[in-house]
């Protein structure tokens, strides 16, 4: 199994929906029980809370269930439980590189990285805007996830039932 954690500041909008869409296009592609995800934030602000009800209702309206997920942040233990952890923007990235501790094995990323055409850019946080940005996150979300399902299954060989595409 592949672990994969997504990461931005509060861990209530662009990392929940990372995770969710990701789960949900996992699923589809018939790849559910071979990868498990995540999200943290690099910040506590909302540990314990739901994501963003605006997050949670543009996520809900394309399929895409994050009602059960709860805000936590990142710990040094992530950094050997997950294969993978993926910031949402360049400034998670070097926090998650300061905060790293010695014997860390999970790659270190930005999660656009993955998505042809997106690479080295950054999900834009949707928190202080209105629901536009909401949806250019999902996009962004599903943009990555796409190609970080397919990267994965390219490197691990598994078997996808259904196009990502």
């Amino acid at each position: 199994m592949v672990k994969v954690l997504f990461v931005c500041t509060g861990n209530i909008c662009r990392s929940p929906t990372a995770e969710g869409v990701f789960r949900h296009l996992a699923d589809r592609a018939g790849l559910g029980a071979l990868v498990s995800a995540d999200s943290a934030g690099t910040h506590g602000y909302h540990v314990g809370e739901p994501p963003d009800p605006r997050t949670v209702r543009a996520a809900l309206a394309r399929g895409v269930d994050l009602s059960g997920l709860r805000a936590r942040k990142v710990t040094a233990a992530d950094f050997t439980r997950f294969d993978h952890i993926l910031a949402m923007d360049h400034g998670h990235l070097a926090q998650l590189r300061r905060i790293a501790p010695a014997g860390a094995t999970a790659a270190l990323r930005l999660f656009l990285d993955d998505a042809p055409g997106l690479e080295g850019r950054e999900v834009p946080d949707p928190y202080y805007g209105g629901p536009d940005g909401f949806e250019q996150v999902l996009d962004l979300c599903e943009a990555g996830s796409r190609g970080l399902l397919d990267r994965l299954s390219r490197e691990s060989r598994f078997p996808i039932r259904e196009s990502l595409g």
